[in-house]
């Protein structure tokens, strides 16, 4: 099946919508095939400001009208307190409150942007939007993250060289309750570090010390910029190191 012949069989659909480059090819080709689409997008305390800016961007590109949700993921017990399970809990909140928007406004069916490359085993998230009978169009056309990457850049969308980025919650040790602050304080570094050249890395924070993970590529630029990455981290962090073990890239 193609996303032609999904499109053709569902041509109506709402599509969650995360900013990142599965989704918005989800988008395009929902723009380009279906009669009737829309995009909703849950802002949370989990979520950096750019992957809304983002999101806006290419449903504007796509002309594909955008709901923005706002949600406190922080009000769910079990996000907040962070153990093993806080991905599904997190993801059956967010499409919880995507599918009463979509209903309201007369879709019955939601899709999702999980590609074919995506293993369900280690994805809490995947069995949460299982149980909502979200669709995920990529997956079931066999399409892989490479396959995304390939229709994406050749459909001219900005997000196809786009690096995955996992949400801010991802960067506290499992276990560890998560806070708007920390979350905020992990925002605010990633965002210093973003203007000094990096991408596609991670802080990482373990009580108030930050812990920097950069691709293999990028370790000879932590060591040219040394003092301005300490001098940008210093009044977020006490201490700042660096993870020795190289990123692997995230494409």
């Amino acid at each position: 099946m193609t996303l032609r012949e999904f499109f053709t069989e569902h041509p109506e659909a709402a599509a969650a919508f995360s900013g990142g480059a599965d989704s918005a090819l989800l988008v395009w080709a929902a723009s380009r095939y279906a009669k009737r689409v829309r995009a909703y997008y849950v802002k949370t305390p989990f979520q950096p400001a750019f992957e809304l800016a983002d999101a806006r961007r290419l449903a504007g590109e796509a002309g594909v009208g955008l709901t923005v949700i706002e949600f406190d993921v922080l009000a769910v017990p079990e996000a907040a307190a962070n153990g093993p399970e806080r991905c599904y809990f997190c993801k059956k909140a967010l499409f919880s409150r995507i599918l009463e928007a979509a209903r309201e406004d007369g879709f019955s069916l939601v899709l999702d942007g999980t590609n074919a490359s995506d293993d369900a085993d280690d994805r809490p998230g995947m069995r949460a939007i299982g149980e909502l009978s979200v669709r995920s169009p990529l997956r079931e056309c066999g399409l892989t993250k490479e396959d995304v990457r390939v229709l994406s850049r050749k459909a001219g969308l900005f997000t196809w060289n786009k690096p995955a980025y996992a949400c801010l919650a991802t960067r506290v040790p499992q276990g560890t309750a998560i806070t708007r602050e920390t979350l905020e304080t992990v925002e605010k570094a990633e965002d210093a570090l973003t203007k000094l050249g990096f991408a596609d890395f991670r802080v990482r924070v373990c009580g108030d010390t930050a812990r920097l993970q950069v691709t293999k590529e990028q370790l000879p630029l932590v060591l040219g910029t040394r003092r301005a990455v300490l001098e940008s981290l210093s009044g977020l962090f006490s201490a700042v190191t660096l993870d020795l073990e190289p990123r692997r890239p995230s494409r």
